[in-house]
């Protein structure tokens, strides 16, 4: 990334600033104005979320919002109620409050002498969120959106849960805010009361995962902040934005489709970061297409960016299997509406003894069982890759060994997809609890097995989300599963794989007990959205480099280590995927303070045991400024049975050396067809 230094415009930065809301409670504002946008007010640029301006997300910030002002626009950056320096306590995302909070904010933002009274909003994952969720409300000064990373449905694709499967990741996000909403705010910036401020969070915020855990079907608490509940209610244009790494990007697609307002999409190979910090690469000059953005729809001005085709998309290609890709090769394509006429669909049967073969061929029923080893799934990779290194899906063929398998024959011509694929299954189980995992994989002439994409489903969540029902035992059932969204160019010569397990492990949580799953093949089929290349059009399609503003002077006091390791222990017959995701220690030079942020997490099972799966998750974050220093370590062990999910967790609280709280959960919550 290009550092833009000195900036094209003077900025003038306002480290602290008090948001004051109807209740008296007050949002702590970092902010970032042109230096003469009081004589001349300039549209607002807002991103808010929980992640501690003043700390955590202060080098991301001091790349994207000074540029932002440095090209006229006011650029404020606020911690949600109850994180970060504000005030009060945050008890779960999305509440009806953080909404309220945030219409609140748009119209103390509009009303500034430095501010025109247009306001936009950029966001990536929770910001992305609230980002449509207030757009939704209509605030009157909100004229524009740029989400990254969000979804519309917090049900169905979201971090929680995945075709009416639990996630891994709804533990380890629920241990990732367990460790935020344990933090005190700044002694600097509210004084005294910082202790007051924390005891409070510590006291008051909850354990998210039993939240979640007691909603395990689409209910009225998942439907709260889904926008995809009334398209209709967003009258203002939206940019969406993710990437093919990062678990948000089915929702680009929806938004495109169903959205009435003016729209854009754009979705790179990246993971869950900005695209302008992109990885794998390559990386795009991001800030620069929300500068058209907002030049266009904040201050009326014509810059071409809704003249670009809807939806913009990397086209990958074929690439040997690895858990870390630095850059994804491919091209960028385009399509001026979603769903696109330019899609067909090309549909293969499922044959027996596995095989793919051409929509029309005869194709004779036969019948195909599995019973999945819970060691497939060790090898997918994170549902959301926050990092791209090293947790990407690494070789199928670890996975495929406890899948049914269908592959086609060589092609003999490249073959792209840009879309969802969707398996047609005709299937019966032995359990009234079942799930199947679906996989596609680009499959080289030296038998590598790349991962293209997948999808999971519930099989009792086959009719409706808001009302499953067990399955009959032995009965015949014809089922969708639809996988991610994807553009994938498959070469001459390769092959293309289908893999069905009946686990997949960590990436979901397994069904109660051991399944066997019958496929009737000649019936069921995989349905491909095939895109013909389209060069004359898509070679219009390109990006400035990406550039920011320089990053935020540190030092680095501890080095960090991220590992991804699975560990099979033999004699025991244990087997366990350790992730490492440590930080270090790094010192922020502007506010002179030393930042500490670990995290490990361990997901295990034993054998063919069924009872054995279990999830555990250590955090521990620390901060320090001369003879201020605090840490916490929070703790999650999540286990399950044939009727109930165990929740144990631990949050102990230091001041210095010593422990000043501590507290401890053990819950069990009734499976409801989970």
């Amino acid at each position: 990334m290009k550092i833009v230094d000195p900036l094209p415009r003077p900025v003038r930065e306002i480290e602290h600033c008090w948001i004051p809301l109807s209740d008296g409670t007050r949002l702590a504002a970092r902010i970032w104005l042109p230096e003469d946008a009081e004589a001349e007010p300039v549209p607002a640029i807002l991103e808010y979320i929980p992640y501690r301006r003043r700390d955590n997300t202060r080098p991301r910030d001091d790349v994207m919002h000074p540029w932002f002002a440095a090209h006229g626009y006011a650029c404020v950056r606020v911690d949600l109620r109850g994180s970060g320096d504000s005030e009060g306590v945050l008890e779960d995302e999305y509440l009806q409050q953080e909404l309220d909070d945030g219409v609140e904010i748009i119209r103390w933002l509009a009303g500034q002498d430095w501010c025109s009274g247009r306001v936009g909003m950029i966001g990536i994952s929770w910001g992305g969120f609230n980002g449509l969720q207030i757009a939704a409300l209509r605030p009157p000064g909100l004229q524009a959106v740029v989400s990254v990373a969000s979804t519309d449905d917090r049900y169905a694709d979201d971090v929680h849960h995945m075709g009416g499967c639990l996630l891994g990741d709804n533990l380890s996000w629920a241990s990732t805010m367990f460790a935020f909403n344990s933090l005190p705010p700044d002694p600097e910036v509210v004084g005294e009361r910082w202790r007051e401020m924390w005891f409070d969070r510590l006291r008051g915020s909850g354990l998210w995962l039993e939240k979640w855990l007691r909603h395990q079907r689409r209910d009225a608490y998942w439907q709260h902040g889904s926008v995809c509940e009334d398209w209709d209610a967003i009258q203002c244009p939206v940019m969406a934005v993710s990437g093919w790494a990062d678990g948000y990007t089915n929702s680009v697609f929806r938004l495109m489709a169903n959205l009435r307002v003016p729209r854009l999409g754009l979705v790179g190979p990246w993971s869950h970061k900005y695209p302008h910090q992109g990885v794998p690469g390559p990386a795009v000059g991001f800030l620069q297409e929300c500068l058209r953005w907002w030049d266009h729809w904040l201050k009326d001005r014509e810059t071409g960016i809704m003249d670009e085709p809807m939806l913009r998309a990397w086209m990958q290609d074929h690439m040997p299997p690895t858990t870390f890709y630095s850059e994804r090769p491919g091209r960028w394509v385009g399509e001026p509406e979603w769903p696109s006429p330019n899609i067909r669909e090309r549909a293969l049967t499922l044959a027996s003894p596995g095989t793919l073969e051409p929509a029309g061929q005869a194709v004779g029923e036969a019948i195909m069982t599995n019973q999945s080893p819970l060691s497939v799934g060790l090898f997918a990779g994170k549902w959301c890759s926050y990092a791209a290194t090293p947790d990407l899906p690494h070789d199928q063929r670890e996975e495929d060994g406890g899948a049914l398998v269908f592959d086609s024959e060589p092609l003999e011509a490249p073959m792209e997809i840009l879309g969802a694929a969707r398996l047609e299954l005709e299937v019966a189980a032995d359990r009234p609890v079942a799930m199947v995992a679906v996989r596609i994989s680009d499959v080289a002439p030296d038998d590598k097995a790349t991962r293209v994409t997948y999808g999971l489903l519930n099989l009792t969540h086959r009719d409706s989300s808001e009302h499953p029902e067990p399955l009959e035992p032995g009965k015949r059932y014809r089922v969708t599963v639809e996988l991610n969204d994807i553009a994938h160019a498959f070469p001459e010569g390769n092959r293309l794989r289908l893999s069905i397990s009946t686990s997949y492990f960590p990436l979901a949580w397994p069904a109660p007990e051991p399944v066997r799953l019958t496929v009737f093949t000649g019936t069921s089929r995989l349905v491909l959205p095939e895109r013909p290349r389209r060069d004359a059009e898509d070679q219009t399609i390109g990006f400035a480099p990406a550039e920011g503003a320089r990053p935020t002077p540190t030092e680095r006091l501890q080095a960090g280590e991220h590992k991804w390791r699975v560990i099979r222990d033999l004699e025991t017959d244990e087997s366990t995927l350790e992730v490492i995701n440590d930080d270090g220690t790094v010192h922020l030079g502007p506010v002179d303070l030393e930042m500490q942020r670990a995290a490990r997490e361990w997901y295990s099972y034993r054998g063919y045991d069924y009872h054995s799966p279990r999830g555990e998750t250590l955090w521990e974050r620390g901060y320090r400024r001369g003879n201020w220093r605090v840490r916490t370590v929070t703790r999650t062990v999540l286990t399950s049975s044939p009727e109930a999910f165990h929740i144990h967790a631990e949050l102990d609280a230091y001041e210095g050396d010593r422990r000043v709280y501590a507290d401890n959960w053990d819950v069990s919550i009734p499976r409801d067809l989970v």
